[in-house]
């Protein structure tokens, strides 16, 4: 049996991501990262929520050291992007910045399934946020992979189901597959709800709307 390990962040890609890749890939641990991002309790508890839904075990990481090397408008006390700052993705990508989250953040997984043996590694990865964040890409993916084979004994898989989705597609196959997006958490801020603002936000608020979903939209912001 297989046996597989999700990075969650309880945002709308790894939340999707463990909704299609659960069974398949035998996932069992979520792995969540407290950095010092703003939205980190509202990221944990969704987390949380979704762990108990699915019924994985749950592992918080607390990376207090990344938070002090970590000067952009995640962590930092700085202007958070807003949706009027997609048009200009490359500004966008720098003012949200975290060095080197994901291949930390996969790094970190990597040295679990190494220690526990898990054969596989979800990830949120896609291609709307692949052209932003290089760190998204699938080239990245497939570069991490190769690095597994090295830096591992297990040589864990590396798995993205939506590396070849955008936004609008992930939502629709959240509905098609009717993944709890109740539970979501895609927000850059620590407000209650959705802030609706946020790039973060808009990039979630656009796809619900062209997938014709007013239910969510009405619910998580």
């Amino acid at each position: 049996m297989p046996k597989g390990i999700v990075l969650l962040s309880g945002g709308l890609d790894s939340l999707v991501s463990l909704g299609l890749g659960k069974e398949e890939y035998g996932i069992c641990l979520a792995l969540t990262f407290d950095y010092g991002q703003k939205s980190a309790e509202q990221e944990i508890e969704a987390s949380s929520k979704i762990c108990k839904y699915y019924g994985l075990k749950h592992e918080v990481i607390k990376l207090d050291w990344l938070k002090n090397i970590t000067h952009t408008a995640l962590v930092a006390d700085k202007h958070i992007p807003q949706g009027q700052d997609l048009k200009d993705s490359v500004q966008s990508a720098k003012n949200v910045w975290v060095p080197n989250r994901n291949g930390l953040f996969l790094n970190i997984a990597a040295a679990f399934a190494d220690g526990e043996d898990y054969d596989y590694i979800l990830i949120g990865a896609n291609k709307e946020e692949g052209q932003t964040f290089p760190d998204n890409s699938a080239e990245f993916i497939e570069r991490v992979k190769a690095e597994f084979e090295f830096s591992t004994r297990k040589h864990p898989k590396v798995i993205a189901p939506l590396i070849n989705f955008d936004k609008n597609d992930i939502v629709k196959q959240a509905l098609k597959n009717k993944i709890p997006l109740e539970y979501v958490r895609s927000c850059y801020s620590d407000t209650a709800k959705h802030c609706g603002v946020c790039e973060s936000c808009m990039r979630l608020k656009n796809a619900l709307l062209y997938n014709n979903d007013t239910y969510y939209i009405k619910e998580l912001f």
